[in-house]
């Protein structure tokens, strides 16, 4: 009976590891590669293991399987930025960069279903939020956030309205306003700033901006930002750190309660989760990209 109960054991143990490392390292890869070259800077994540990728450099979109790595285009870019990026499940939502537009691709074919122009003048369209009736864009040149109302069934407006960004930021030279989120209670936005390094909530109506008290805190170089619960996400793209903070539910303070590294950030700029990872793409911005430049994906633990 021992000799059988050892066998099974050992049969057991032999499932869990393979090569010496455990089972679950062997499943879903931790880093895999995108097109050379690409330049990613935005991610999406869903439905199912599928993310989506947005490159600064053509725009064009990338989706790859979670579960090997593999992946390929699927929407051909229009040579602008594809920068920041967010899903509802059947469209993607996308932050045109210096292209001062927005984007809205349909996942099955890869199509644009409608573009918006969103400034004519001098501007950087950074990142972008969907909440249950509104997509929001930040712009990192001027202190406004454009807005697409959703209509019935999430019904595409005809264009996008304009909300002054007022209160406590102020822009100033480099990058401002940059990844957005919800906050815990979801009345309002959460909108980190690149330059200063400060975190600040916005009232979606309004625009009104109220600092987060973070206790002295910093987020300089912040990139794009993840809510799980009450736990907000930021990427300090060169630092090559994501922060996670505690936040009240009303979003007016929050506390570090620890910095995320890994030896395989290369400038990560955005987060997305799918189970207990975190995924950022290395956008490498030290780095002088060419058409032969390698860029990965790194999933870390949250």
């Amino acid at each position: 009976m021992r000799s059988a109960i050892l066998k099974t054991a050992l049969g057991a143990l032999a499932v869990l590891l393979v090569g010496g490392v455990p089972a679950q390292a062997t499943g879903k890869p931790s880093t895999f590669g995108l097109p050379e070259g690409f330049q990613p800077e935005g991610i999406a994540i869903g439905p199912g293991p599928y993310a989506y990728f947005g490159s600064r450099a053509t725009g064009d979109i990338y989706r790859a399987d979670l579960r090997t790595g593999k992946g390929s285009v699927v929407s051909k870019g229009p040579g602008t930025p594809s920068l920041g990026l967010k899903t509802d499940g059947r469209r993607l939502f996308v932050a045109g960069g210096t292209g001062g537009d927005a984007r809205v691709i349909d996942l099955r074919t890869g199509k644009v279903i409608k573009s918006y122009t969103l400034a004519t003048g001098e501007s950087f369209v950074n990142d972008v939020i969907l909440t249950r009736g509104a997509a929001y864009f930040t712009d990192s040149t001027n202190p406004v956030l454009y807005k697409l109302d959703l209509g019935r069934g999430g019904a595409l407006p005809a264009k996008a309205v304009k909300i002054p960004l007022k209160g406590d930021i102020e822009y100033g030279t480099g990058i401002n306003a940059n990844g957005i989120a919800p906050s815990p209670d979801h009345r309002s936005l959460l909108i980190v700033q690149s330059n200063t390094g400060k975190l600040f909530e916005a009232d979606a109506s309004s625009g009104v901006t109220t600092e987060v008290d973070l206790g002295g805190e910093e987020l300089t170089n912040g990139d794009g930002l993840l809510l799980s619960g009450r736990t907000l996400y930021a990427v300090l793209n060169r630092a090559n750190t994501v922060a996670a903070i505690k936040l009240a539910r009303d979003a007016s303070s929050g506390k570090l309660v620890k910095r995320l590294t890994d030896p395989r950030f290369d400038v990560p700029t955005t987060v997305a989760a799918y189970g207990h990872r975190l995924y950022l793409p290395n956008a490498r911005f030290t780095t002088t990209p060419t058409p032969e430049t390698p860029y990965t994906v790194v999933a870390v633990k949250r």
